[in-house]
This record gives structure tokens, sequence and C-alpha cells, in this order.
């Protein structure tokens, strides 16, 4: 007989809200609810992530939503986020979105079930590729990949022609993720159109996405040939990619040499071939996907406020000097950069929520009891834009609200783009210090000049994208030939990129 429980002996697949939430009835949800549909009224199969920031103003941090015969439980009020971060209590749940990735990308670090051994094996692994040591040398590389989409910028300016901010950014981090963790080249910047692995990437992304938005998968049958054909290309893609390793010897001890070299310290394990495959989709994908919105969302925000651009500038200069090549520590003290990047994630995080599941009976926030593997989807977006935290102005693109000062005064658990707990983002530090880089880069080369008549629209496809972004730049005169003095801030010049903006102490 089939297995129906997981390791944990929860019941396996998707466990809607009755399952496990025993007084239900006292979490709102929207009005008109219709028999059979549900609350489909006024809501977008295209932007459900939008759909529920708005859920979440009317009926406040705690809400359901029901799609056809799946209950939803969302939240996002600090206090009850900061109950659901307590790892004693909750674990990870993959929701359905996470699970309808499963066949691109099985147990991978992203997508695995918490019973499943390969993630821990997996992260014990790889967690040293993310090191301060590797963390340096994946560096040079960066400058690299940053310099060839320089160069690509500075072909649109002498043309004036306008950049495709979301297509360029998509291009630089694809290429950082392969060449840094993989000894790849997808030649992204020399093609006029995405790679097809970008193209295949995205259509795996939609296509899990809208598989939430139907009553029955069948629905989808000519997407979910598409989903295959889809999943087929990422596949060969990476088996080429792992054969010519194989074939022609280790790297420089990359992610890559890591997987397949290393045995777990303790115990001598290694990743199976098709682990190796899985982790690697994972990092292409994941490594990539979120860190090209985030700086889209950023250089969309600085286009749109030159007094913050230029604050930022005039630290580029002052820190980096006459530097041509800035080194690995010189990133580390753009310290409003980092702010600029913190904030764009504060009010548009790439990764906008994460599901959480109660280890054993419980009782959330006091209030609302929960079973064994309940579970709730907690809006990032949202718990970023409390105003019990936030302030009366959440909405406002402000990057001093990542002052040192302001940071101490916030509670625990209210900023959390990487998602929380063990489960975490295993490479943060390396998109933080990637899209610092490569602001800090462009900030000190371009003036950004934003189209007038545009209007932001994000697209989803479980990660955010700002969508037609658009940009025109002028190329600025040199840097200066020697630092500036040097601010008033007692800490404005202290490294930032093993810095927490929740706890202050290394992540």
């Amino acid at each position: 007989m089939a297995e129906t429980t997981t390791g944990n002996g929860l019941p396996k697949g998707f466990r809607s809200a009755e399952q496990g939430w025993p007084e239900l009835h006292r979490i709102p949800h929207p009005p008109h609810r219709l028999p059979l549909l549900g609350d489909v009224l006024g809501a977008s199969p295209r932007t459900p992530l939008q759909d529920s920031l708005r859920y979440a103003q009317e009926l406040g941090p705690i809400f359901r939503r029901r799609a056809f015969n799946r209950e939803f439980v969302f939240l996002w009020g600090a206090e009850l986020a900061a109950d659901m971060a307590d790892e004693s209590r909750f674990a990870k749940h993959v929701g359905l979105g996470i699970a309808n990735l499963r066949p691109v990308v099985g147990d991978g670090l992203f997508t695995a079930y918490n019973h499943e051994p390969n993630w821990q094996l997996a992260h014990d692994v790889l967690a040293p590729g993310f090191s301060r040591e590797a963390m340096a040398g994946y560096h040079p590389m960066m400058l690299a990949v940053a310099g060839r989409l320089m160069e690509h910028w500075d072909r649109a300016v002498a043309a004036g022609r306008a950049v495709d901010v979301p297509g360029d950014m998509t291009k630089l981090t694809l290429e950082t993720i392969a060449r840094t963790g993989f000894g790849h080249d997808f030649g992204s910047f020399e093609r006029s159109r995405p790679h097809p692995f970008v193209t295949a990437m995205v259509g795996t992304l939609t296509y899990a996405q809208r598989l939430n938005t139907v009553p029955a998968p069948f629905l989808l049958r000519r997407a979910a040939r598409r989903n295959e054909a889809d999943i087929a290309y990422l596949n060969r893609t990476v088996d080429d990619l792992v054969r010519a390793r194989t074939a022609n010897g280790p790297g420089d001890g990359d992610l890559l040499d890591r997987m397949l070299e290393t045995a777990h310290p303790e115990t001598g394990e290694r990743l199976s071939p098709q682990n190796v495959r899985r982790q690697v989709i994972t990092f292409l994908v994941a490594g990539h996907e979120t860190t090209s919105g985030a700086l889209s969302f950023a250089l969309h925000y600085l286009s749109r406020h030159p007094d913050v651009a230029a604050r930022a500038r005039a630290e580029v200069d002052r820190v980096w000097g006459a530097t041509a090549v800035p080194a690995y520590d010189q990133v580390a003290r753009l310290r409003y950069v980092r702010r600029i990047l913190d904030e764009s994630l504060r009010l548009w995080p790439t990764a906008p929520a994460f599901a959480r599941e109660a280890r054993e009976d419980t009782v959330l926030g006091g209030v609302h009891p929960m079973r064994r593997g309940a579970w709730a989807l907690v809006l990032t977006a949202m718990l970023h834009r409390d105003r019990e935290v936030w302030g009366a102005d959440a909405e406002r693109f402000d990057p001093d609200r990542f002052e040192p000062g302001a940071v101490r005064t916030r509670p625990p658990h209210t900023f959390k783009p990487f998602g929380t707990g063990a489960r975490a983002c295993i490479g943060r530090q390396f998109a933080l210090h990637e899209a610092t880089l490569v602001l800090g880069l462009l900030l000190r080369r371009y003036e950004f000049r934003s189209d007038p008549a545009y209007r932001l629209r994000v697209t989803e496809r479980l990660t955010l994208m700002p969508e037609g972004l658009r940009l025109r730049l002028e190329r600025r005169a040199a840097a200066p030939s020697s630092a500036a003095p040097a601010s008033s801030g007692a800490d404005e010049d202290a490294p930032s990129e093993l810095r927490c903006p929740v706890h202050r102490a290394a992540d």
C-alpha cells in the first residue's frame, strides 16, 4: 500500500487549514465567499501575493483565504510572526507553491521536507562554501561578471538606448552563480534573447504558481507538457555541466567540487548523483532569481530618489576612492548602500512569504490553537509593512530605517527577507555581498534616469520582479583621485557583511 504519511507521521500532501486549526472560525476571511469556489471575487490568478496584501490590510494580522477546496491561513502581525520564529515549536513547512517545484528539484535544500535526510547532509557539506574565506574567493569572479554588465550598459549609453533592468540583472546574477558555483559560463551578455535555461526556469516557476490557482491539475494539461519539457532541459543542462566537471577534473574548490568530492565530516556520507543534480538546479535557480529581483527593485528606488542616490555615490567615492577594483573588504564598508538594499528588500522581499508548521500541538500568540502539523504562511511583504513596527509611513522608501540606532529599537524577527531559522537561505551572505558590490559599481559609474510615466508593476512567479522597468543612464565623471573626508558617524566604516539586521550579530 502506498505510504500516506511523512517520516514525521504527518499526512502527506497538502493539508487544508480545517485539519490543523480547531478554532478556524475565529480567523476572519474575505466577505462574499462563494460555495465551491471560495474567495475568488476580486482575486487575480496572476497576482495572488498582491491580492493577499490587500486582504491583509482589510482583515488584520491573521486571516484565511479559500480557493476551491483549499483553505489557507496567512499571518503578518509582528507578534505572531515572532512566535512562528520559535524553532522549538515551529519548523519550515514546504507549502503548496514550493511543493509544486519538487518535480524539478526534489529534495534540494529549498524544497526538502524536514524529515528528509538529504537536507542536513547537503547543508553540512555546502555550508563551508559560504564561509568568509570562500566568499573572498568568489569576489574576483563577481567583479568580472559585473564588468561584463557595465560593458553591455556602456554600449546602451553610446547608442542612446534605455536598459532593461530586470532582464540585465537576471543575466548578471545567473552568470555570477554559474561561474562562482559551477565554473560555467552561459554567455548571457552575448545573447540577444534570454538563455534557454532562464526561459525554462521561468516556465517552471510560473507553472508551479499556476497550479495553485486551478481546482485540478488536468486543467493545465498543455502547460504541464511545456513544464515537462522545461524540466527535461534543466536536467540536461545540469547533467552536461556535471559530466564536464567529472571528465576534466576538479575546479577551484567551488560548490560543484564540494558536491562531488566532499564527504560529511562526521558520517562520511556523500551526496548521490541525483541529489547533486537537484542541488545544482536549486542553486542556479534560487541563487540568481531572488538576487536579480532585489537589485532591480533597488535600482528602481534609486532612480526615483536622486537624493538617496547622491548620498550613496558620495559614500562609494569616499570608501573606494580612486581604487579601480574594490577589494572584498571594501564592499562591506558600503554601509549606506547596504541600507538601500535592505530597504528595497523590506518593501519588496523577492521571496515574499515563508511557511511554518507546528512541531507539536501549541497555541499561536496565546490565542489560536494549532494541532501538530498545522501550518500558516507568513506574509513577509506585509510583516515588513506593519505600521506598529515600521511607523505610519511604512510604505515610504527610507534607507535610514536601517541606521544602527533605528535597528536596535525594533523588535526581533520583524525583517525576514531570507526566511527564518535553520532552514533560512544558506546563500544569503553571498547574495548580499554580490548585490552590494554591484550597486556600488553601478552608482560609481552611472546616473539613473527613470521614465516619469512608469508606475511600478510587480510580476509574480513565486518570486517578485518589477515588470517593464527600463532606465536611461548617463556616465559619470571619473571617481575622485582621493577619498573624501570620512563621515562623522562612529560606525560608518565598520564592516557590514556579517551583520544581521534583526539580531545585530553574525547571521
